[in-house]
């Protein structure tokens, strides 16, 4: 609920100002998150994977729930379903995601890197061990992963100043595409770490749906065509 109403705001804003205004009511709240986890791990690394998931994700869909939405955030029906068509796309799973938001929308990966980095603060001054990983999501070639952590270093940098004192932390990503497998090694020189999307890798690269492949893949196994499920 805290949530969603900054984040809403964020999407139905006309401009970068507007996305600021909500995405700073928002960044307590995800410090607060992130220190909670920085806690509960007690010194183990914590990766943490930025925003992902497509912006529709957040909006209702259904007429009712929208004239909801318009009320909480005292705009018109009529913008909330202008907004909402705005956002619609087709493939979402493979749309304005991942590191795709944070590259058109930068001020969303300045709040969360933000948040990070004064969360991984604030726990070190309570005597808890801090190690924070950051991962970029969804990246397909360097320059992606290069343009998020161009903002992520240099918000970094901006806390480091602020507080008068530093943190080390990892910036690394999600190797979850077969383009990202094939160019691997140049991320790699980026990248300080790896985490491999498997589901998404057999995904792409097969042409199947995770979620709907049930309806034929038993055939498969069972005529010989796939040993076992590729999931």
């Amino acid at each position: 609920g805290e949530r969603i109403v900054p984040v809403r705001e964020m999407i139905l804003a006309d401009d970068e100002a507007g996305r600021r205004k909500a995405l700073a009511k928002l960044l307590p709240i995800q410090r607060g998150d992130f220190e909670g986890l920085f806690r509960a791990m007690g010194g183990l690394p914590v990766i943490i994977r930025l925003l992902d998931p497509p912006l529709h994700a957040f909006v209702p869909h259904d007429e009712a729930n929208q004239r909801v939405m318009a009320n909480d955030l005292g705009v018109s029906l009529g913008k909330i379903k202008m907004r909402v068509e705005d956002l619609h796309e087709f493939n979402p799973m493979m749309g304005h995601r991942g590191c795709r938001l944070g590259i058109s929308y930068p001020e969303i990966t300045e709040m969360q890197a933000r948040a990070i980095i004064e969360a991984a603060l604030n726990v070190r001054h309570e005597g808890i061990v801090v190690k924070a990983e950051i991962m970029i999501p969804l990246v397909g070639s360097v320059r992606e992963f290069n343009a998020q952590a161009e903002v992520i270093r240099r918000t970094a940098a901006e806390v480091f100043a602020e507080r008068g004192e530093q943190i080390d932390y990892m910036l690394g990503t999600m190797i979850e595409t077969p383009r990202a497998a094939l160019v691997a090694d140049s991320i790699g020189k980026q990248a300080e770490f790896f985490s491999f999307g498997t589901n998404d890798l057999t995904q792409m690269t097969l042409g199947f749906s995770r979620d709907d492949a049930g309806k034929f893949l038993p055939q498969y196994i069972k005529k010989g065509i796939y040993e076992r499920d590729p999931f």
